[in-house]
């Protein structure tokens, strides 16, 4: 059975800048997130990592 829809005001210029700041921000912050893994797990696995054969 679906849902009936509800009905969404519209945002303002003001709601919609601000929203799209904090979609930016969380965006660099995911972003910064995953880079932090990424050297923390090149750093872990150390220099040998390039010396290895393939």
């Amino acid at each position: 059975m679906p849902d009936p829809e509800v009905p969404q005001r519209q945002l303002t210029p003001v709601e919609e800048a601000r929203r799209r700041k904090r979609s930016v921000a969380i965006a660099l912050a995911l972003g910064a997130w995953v880079l932090l893994f990424f050297v923390l797990t090149i750093v872990k696995l150390g220099p040998q990592i390039l010396s290895r054969p393939l």
